[in-house]
């Protein structure tokens, strides 16, 4: 049993921005941070694009971010969190660069902002193309050096602790006690008993097999907080990146930045037609669902596995200087853009959706917060804005942190039980996880995708149900592994996905569903 004052769950940009600020705050408070691959492996870790915020009041504004991010929601965001999250941008950023992380200058030394689609004006800070990995260097340096935090990476978070694992009486208001954890290495499971706990485990692109997100995006907080009886909304909102890089390999998708077009790149069919200007007066630089449908469309129409993306006009020189990692992945994958278009189709890259919490990043659930990209904040609505992300984890991080300053939490003196699996056995069929995984991928990917219909999402319902039943008899007679729990995790935002996507009767943002005659 491991006792501590705050548990932070995963290691990208909103678990550490917490655990970095609260540690400091309260040196007296222990935080320890469970996180399931390497302290380094987040979502954070492969944000390419950058932190959207307005810094040059000349050109840009507040209003101007604020009214950009409510266009690409399409009518479902929060106005007042989107305001507070564009307000407090500036802010949070500064204290990003004090701990340490560096940004591209210009010649004069000022911050170098990039344009991205949907935003009206320059205003995405970034490094390079590897904006999140210096955000989440910074991030880590800073944190070793605080005595109060321990971290416990390859630490898989099983299910939260509430009175449901509890002997006492069920109360209306949940609340949560710690998680169980599993440590991978010694195959054991510990209880870590907690006064409050954040969730801060990212997105579920691997729950769609074609994903931007490294393999560790499986939803497992969302699922967590569901059994939990949090409140989880918005699941349909799952934004496309309409630009990965195509291949036949397995794993994640490598991410062609969206700051590729906006330097000027051109999307062509097989036989060089620019079909963008087809769908949308703004082109490539139309919003990330649209786009992403345009494509959709375009591989239907034709049969063709990809389009391709066409950066042979460009300066290459200026190429290679802001997206050296993008060059040098196509050319191991024997592409060089000075001759050569890439092709590309659309991934799994980010959930609008998610838990659902207050400005404060308190669920549902008492004692229990999230923050990241697993949070449903209303900032997002139905289509995230391009680098809204590390913003809205930057900024969300710092209200949870001030909350608890403002509200210390009581220590929890309950007993919680070991965790109990007697009777159940080492799970030999691996390949049965296998198998169903790869069968959960292929029917997110066919059946609830881009765009979706009645009749698929009700097929969908039927094939997932046999899933679930067969996962669920593994898990009740086998010791937990991570893969299983993984896949009992995608299971449980597959039906989350779907079930709310049957509800969504008119089409918004990125949700686009051929019998909804409502346009977008």
């Amino acid at each position: 049993m491991i006792q501590t004052n705050f548990l932070v769950i995963g290691s990208g940009v909103a678990g550490l921005t917490f655990a970095s600020k609260i540690a400091q705050a309260l040196p007296d408070k222990t935080v320890t941070i469970v996180t399931k691959a390497d302290e380094e492996e987040s979502n954070t870790k492969y944000a390419q694009g950058g932190v959207a915020v307005v810094l040059d009041m000349k050109e840009d504004s507040f209003q101007k971010h604020i009214q950009d991010t409510l266009v690409a929601g399409d009518g479902l965001c929060n106005p007042e969190v989107v305001e507070m999250v564009v307000k407090k941008g500036p802010k949070r950023l500064k204290e990003l660069m004090a701990w340490g992380a560096s940004f591209d200058m210009d010649a004069s030394g000022k911050l170098e902002l990039g344009k991205e689609g949907g935003h009206s004006e320059h205003r995405v800070v970034h490094h390079k193309d590897l904006t999140g990995y210096e955000v989440e260097r910074a991030l880590l340096e800073n944190l070793r050096r605080l005595p109060n935090v321990t971290m416990l990476p390859y630490h898989f978070a099983i299910d939260l602790i509430t009175e449901h694992h509890l002997e006492v009486p069920k109360s209306k208001q949940v609340s949560c006690f710690g998680a169980y954890v599993l440590n991978q290495r010694a195959g054991e499971i510990i209880t870590i008993k907690a006064d409050s706990t954040l969730l801060a485990t990212g997105g579920i692109g691997h729950v769609y097999g074609h994903t931007t997100n490294p393999v560790i995006a499986t939803g497992d907080g969302i699922a967590m907080a569901y059994r939990a009886k949090a409140e989880i909304r918005d699941m349909e909102f799952v934004q496309f990146h309409p630009t990965a890089l195509y291949t036949t390999k397995e794993g994640p998708s490598f991410l062609i930045s969206e700051a590729v077009r906006g330097f000027g790149a051109i999307l062509r069919d097989k036989n060089g037609h620019r079909f963008m200007p087809d769908y949308d007066e703004r082109a490539e630089l139309a919003s990330r669902d649209i786009v992403s449908q345009s494509i959709d469309n375009e591989l239907k129409k034709s049969g063709n596995t990809s389009v391709f993306l066409d950066c042979t006009h460009l300066d290459i020189d200026q190429f290679k200087r802001h997206f050296p990692t993008i060059y040098k992945e196509c050319l191991a994958n024997h592409i060089a853009i000075e001759t050569d278009w890439i092709p590309v189709v659309p991934a799994a890259h980010y959930l609008c959706g998610g838990i659902v919490v207050d400005k404060d990043g308190r669920t549902s659930v008492n004692n229990l917060f999230a923050c990241g990209e697993c949070s449903r904040t209303g900032l997002h609505g139905a289509n995230r804005l391009a680098s809204n992300s590390l913003l809205e984890a930057l900024v969300y991080a710092h209200n949870i942190y001030k909350y608890h300053v403002a509200h210390p939490t009581d220590s929890v003196n309950i007993a919680i039980p070991k965790w109990n699996d007697e009777g159940t056995r080492i799970p030999k069929e691996h390949i049965l996880i296998l198998h169903n995984l790869k069968k959960l991928q292929a029917l997110m990917r066919d059946y609830v995708g881009i765009v979706r219909s009645n009749d698929r999402l009700a097929k969908a319902v039927l094939h997932l149900d046999l899933i679930y039943k067969e996962v669920e008899e593994l898990y009740k007679n086998s010791k937990v592994t991570t893969t299983l729990c993984e896949l009992r995790n995608m299971i449980n935002v597959a039906h989350l996905t779907i079930g709310q996507s049957l509800k969504r009767k008119e089409n918004k943002g990125g949700y686009y569903n051929i019998d909804n005659n409502t346009a977008s």
